[in-house]
């Protein structure tokens, strides 16, 4: 036998081992962290959504439910410190978009029409009243502008959360295209490492405290990967402790480094169309905006504010990307503002 045929064999052997790995991993993590709320169908597969009551009593009639709506490869779960301090005061609803957290995957592309229309049926059949708050995050401010727009009349108000601006994706550069198609590779690259327990077996060492195999691992993609990596691992880890486990186990799924696949390289049509939206008019909006951002992505979160004329800009200035890790209370103040308004 050759030295050539003895290395496939052990390399076969290796991704049956990993394979075998990943899918006892995978039981594991479905008893021990099942989904935190219901799963509904909204034609033929489930998105999971979490509500979140009031919890005093003392929560005025006919106060709009707060919709929180994530970054574009992030779960309900990144709003673990933002939804328990809103929910003092509205009812306060979360959820994971197709493909991501505890949802199954959808077959429709990953663009804000057909994430909106998901998010709509699944409010529908979740009996979730209305009129909404809508608090979006990086590209989840692109979906819920477009909700805004494809249904005004369920929205009462809305605070963007450094928000990812059209002119940002809509007409992408040279530069921005290798990224994008970097981004997809690595996402695809992921799902492959996914299934043969690669991913777990990183994600698990690192949960232990153990940073010399993730590191390792981040190294092998090269600087920028090692870079991009090292500010995600930074920025989940804000999150507090007993989430985290939950954030490993969604992560070692394969299905959702396929989602990213599909909502990043979806993302140049996904800015083109809110591009085309009209503005909010007088709708009460809060736009909370990174003290990171340099120009012209500074002149781009001015740019959101004036999208209403009903408008405040505020720069959170402890915070970068992720102000609803960095500064929870300072979204759920913008959330309160907005609420105010609505009963004026």
């Amino acid at each position: 036998m050759s030295i050539f045929a003895i290395i496939i064999g052990l390399l076969a052997l290796l991704a049956l081992a990993g394979m075998l790995y990943q899918a006892a991993g995978a039981t594991r993590d479905a008893k021990r962290f099942p989904p935190p709320g219901r799963m509904i169908d909204v034609g033929g597969y489930r998105l999971h959504i979490r509500v979140l009551e009031p919890a005093t009593a003392g929560v005025a009639p006919g106060t709009p439910t707060v919709l929180l709506e994530a970054g574009i490869a992030a779960s309900s779960l990144s709003w673990s410190k933002v939804a328990p301090e809103v929910a003092k005061f509205a009812r306060v609803v979360s959820y994971d978009r197709a493909g991501l957290g505890w949802s199954d995957a959808s077959p429709r592309p990953r663009t804000p029409p057909h994430i909106v229309e998901e998010l709509h049926a699944l409010l529908d059949r979740a009996d979730v009243p209305r009129p909404l708050i809508l608090v979006g995050h990086s590209f989840g401010g692109y979906c819920v502008r477009y909700y805004a727009h494809k249904f005004p009349g369920e929205v009462a108000g809305m605070v963007l959360v450094d928000s990812v601006h059209p002119a940002e994706w809509e007409h992408i550069t040279l530069h921005q295209r290798r990224m994008l198609r970097g981004a997809v590779l690595f996402s695809r690259i992921g799902e492959l490492l996914c299934r043969v327990g690669f991913v777990r077996f990183v994600l698990e060492r690192l949960e232990r405290g153990a940073t010399g195999a993730p590191k390792a691992a981040a190294r092998a993609f090269g600087p920028s990967a090692e870079k991009f990596l090292g500010r995600i691992v930074g920025e989940v880890r804000k999150l507090p402790p007993e989430v985290l486990p939950q954030v490993r186990a969604v992560w070692c799924q394969p299905r959702c480094h396929r989602a990213m696949t599909a909502y990043v390289g979806s993302l140049p049509a996904s800015a083109a169309v809110v591009a085309s939206l009209e503005g909010l008019g007088a709708l009460p909006l809060v736009v909370l905006s990174g003290s990171h951002h340099p120009e012209p992505r500074a002149r781009e979160q001015e740019d959101l504010a004036r999208l209403s004329s009903n408008s405040k800009h505020i720069i959170a200035a402890d915070s970068a990307h992720w102000i609803l890790l960095d500064e929870p209370e300072l979204v759920a103040e913008a959330v309160r503002e907005v609420i105010a308004q609505t009963r004026t």
